[in-house]
């Protein structure tokens, strides 16, 4: 179980601290030399982990072994980042922003779920899916 329950507890720790540095990121400072001191602290700590997670086993050859997934990773995670630091400067709020985001990644995810993964669309889904888009006209009542 605890196996099971930890990623989604790390998960869940990290996207708050991570949505409260996004939200703190200066108004007067170029998100992208922000993001520049992100990811030099990132592979920094990146590495470390490495080398205590797997100490004997070489991170240059871990390096040959990839496929197309980290390059493209790289460059989505920049861009989930500078979107989040813009939308914080356009004035979105931590408490409705991550919810429509949320609810919105939720519904593309079930059909990238069905066309990649083949998952099932189960009527369980289908009723989550009406959920979420009647949770964003709550959340989004004045």
């Amino acid at each position: 179980m605890f196996n099971y329950v930890w990623p989604i507890a790390l998960v869940l720790l990290s996207n708050t601290v991570y949505q409260i540095c996004a939200k703190g990121v200066p108004g007067n400072v170029s998100p992208f030399a922000a993001l520049t001191i992100t990811y030099i602290v990132g592979a920094i700590f990146s590495t470390v982990m490495h080398f205590i997670t797997y100490p004997t086993v070489n991170i240059l050859k871990e390096f040959t072994k990839m496929n197309w997934a980290p390059y493209v990773l790289g460059l989505v995670i920049v861009g989930l980042e500078v979107g989040w630091i813009y939308a914080y400067k356009a004035g979105w709020q931590v408490s409705t922003g991550f919810i429509v985001h949320s609810a919105f990644l939720a519904v593309i995810l079930i059909f990238v779920g069905f066309i990649l993964y083949h998952e099932p669309i189960t009527w369980n889904k289908i009723v989550g899916i009406g959920i979420c888009l009647v949770g964003l006209v709550f959340i989004n009542i004045k």
